[in-house]
């Protein structure tokens, strides 16, 4: 086993949000962190252009490849979606198989929407029902779990005896960071527009960046972690409470609600898919609880009221700056 304290650490696709955040968290415990993006951008750590040779010596790979699902499912954004990921999942798994030094841990990541619409029970690994034949279930939402499936396939599919493989089923990672799901969530908040979506009932599986960032270093120091790992908190909560707990953090009391029309209206306008909003992801991360990790931040309303505090000290500076 190599030494957790000093790692090489590449990050294909770690320009994007979530990617910055682990890259600047990994550097600061100290790792050799490269990210590989196809404009590479100046960072404290190395940042360089699409190689596989980058693979071959690294202690561990980070996959975040993929382009955004936010936007119209139509058939051009779908194959792009669906290409970009299987194709750099393919090569990054040719680049390992054919290492002379392959890395021990390869993460890719994948989607807690691979599990179907879910109000009855929560969804593990172990029991969790992947998803895609609910009756009556948008063809965007048979979609999304298409590219989730064949994402773990194409991340399984080769045979890797040195490399131990993590699929990362992670739901939305809340941070303060500048254009980040919990910052465009903030902001309905923040104009009175924060209320329940359509029903209410759906649940949102969420994770605060701190425990996302704490439960990588967990699995990078667990060898009996692999396979499908959801990352996630313990605490999934309906559409209609988690909003109600933003609003408090918060301090506000106003929140209009959303109806299905006015979602459906203005995902056409913004160029999204209510599929985001409307279908419940009541995930649960089993495997991580099991193994023994802790989470600093299980349930929304302390979460929320930590991000929100963050935000408001990000705000300061902007407005001092």
């Amino acid at each position: 086993m190599f030494n957790t304290n000093s790692l090489r650490v590449v990050i294909p696709g770690g320009s994007g949000q979530v990617g910055q955040i682990l890259a600047e968290h990994l550097y600061n415990q100290g790792h050799s962190v490269t990210v590989l993006a196809r404009r590479p951008m100046p960072a404290p750590w190395r940042t360089t252009q699409w190689n596989a040779h980058e693979l071959d010596g690294a202690d561990v790979v980070i996959n975040l490849a993929g382009r955004s699902v936010d936007c119209r499912y139509n058939q051009t954004n779908r194959r792009e979606i669906m290409e970009s990921r299987i194709q750099t999942t393919r090569l990054i798994g040719r680049a390992i198989a054919e290492a002379a030094h392959p890395p021990a841990i390869w993460m890719n990541a994948s989607t807690a929407t691979i599990y179907r619409h879910a109000l009855d029970r929560p969804m593990d690994e172990a029991s969790g029902e992947i998803g895609g034949g609910e009756p009556g279930a948008p063809s965007a939402w048979r979609f999304s779990i298409d590219v989730a499936t064949a994402w773990e396939r194409a991340f399984f599919e080769l045979p890797m005896a040195s490399t131990r493989r993590i699929a990362l089923r992670s739901a939305m990672t809340m941070s303060p960071s500048r254009a980040g799901i919990f910052d465009v969530l903030l902001r309905l908040v923040r104009t009175g527009l924060g209320g329940k979506a359509a029903s209410g009932e759906q649940f949102i599986s969420w994770i605060h960046y701190v425990d996302f960032l704490a439960a990588i270093d967990f699995l990078i120091a667990h060898p009996d972690l692999d396979g499908p790992v959801n990352l996630c908190s313990p605490n999934p909560l309906p559409n209609s409470d988690f909003m109600a707990a933003l609003r408090r953090a918060w301090g506000t009391r106003i929140g209009l609600p959303t109806t299905q029309w006015m979602l459906e209206v203005g995902a056409f306008f913004l160029r999204t898919e209510s599929e985001l909003v409307l279908k419940s992801r009541r995930v649960v991360p089993t495997r991580l609880l099991n193994a023994g990790f802790d989470f600093k931040f299980p349930d929304w309303a302390e979460a929320a009221q930590d991000l929100v505090t963050r935000q408001r000290i990000r705000f300061a500076r902007l407005y001092r700056g």
